[in-house]
């Protein structure tokens, strides 16, 4: 009876540690949504007020390891920016080591004082730190030419220029463990429309995500900027969307 009581004990506690490992800690306010997408990676979600668009979701992805965290792209602005690190810190257990905004508009670095305010380093394209200076917006603190590398714990962290599109400075970003790419703006949803292009490059668009897909065939969620997450089949919808006729 007593072995028979350490086997069931063994099992149940077996199982709470699986269930801790691959526990869901999304998390949901009247100002930001965290979802998890795979088990080192979560999507954050504000909502930026536009003349043109209307009330727009903006996304943002977290990916993490070993009690480090990297964020690319901030919430919309700094109080909602304040909450996301908290929830990285409260939920994950992690300290945010960088901030990536992947181009120069309101819905990648609307929040970037809030992370400088905490001593968070941020790194952007060269091009986004010239476009933010520019429009008198936050600014960077690191810029890169064409692609940055760095580490979440011991998982590796891409971030990387391949060309025009939604703007000049877009850069998208890659977490190979867990094969997810960030898109931002430059990807769009399932059957979304064209969108912003007041600073985009129409003409290069389909070219830049092609070269995307073939330097990530490995890759297996992309999130967008704005909107739901899905496959690769995104970028095959992006690249469609702005072939030249």
């Amino acid at each position: 009876m007593f072995r028979h009581f350490l086997f069931l004990a063994s099992v149940l506690l077996f199982s709470g540690c699986q269930t801790a490992k691959v526990s869901d800690k999304s998390y949901t306010s009247p100002n930001i949504t965290v979802q998890k997408v795979r088990e080192n990676v979560y999507r954050h979600t504000t909502f930026l007020q536009t003349e043109s668009f209307g009330k727009v979701s903006c996304n943002g992805m977290v990916v993490f390891d070993r009690n480090e965290a990297v964020i690319f792209d901030t919430p919309v602005n700094d109080s909602m920016s304040a909450e996301l690190i908290k929830w990285v810190d409260d939920s994950l257990k992690c300290k945010v080591i960088a901030i990536i905004p992947t181009h120069f508009h309101a819905d990648c670095l609307g929040g970037l004082n809030a992370f400088h305010e905490r001593g968070i380093p941020s790194y952007a394209s060269n091009l986004t730190i010239k476009a933010a200076k520019l429009k008198n917006y936050a600014v960077p603190q690191n810029g890169f030419d064409n692609i940055l590398k760095i580490k979440a714990g011991h998982k590796k962290v891409i971030a990387a220029f391949y060309g025009e599109g939604h703007t000049r400075d877009n850069i998208i970003g890659y977490f190979p463990d867990e094969k997810v790419m960030f898109g931002g703006c430059l990807i769009k949803e399932m059957n979304a429309t064209k969108g912003n292009l007041e600073d985009a490059n129409v003409n290069d668009w389909s070219e830049t995500v092609t070269k995307i897909k073939a330097e990530y065939p490995d890759a297996e969620v992309v999130i967008p900027g704005h909107g739901e997450s899905g496959s690769t089949a995104l970028l095959d919808y992006t690249i469609k969307l702005f072939q030249q006729n």
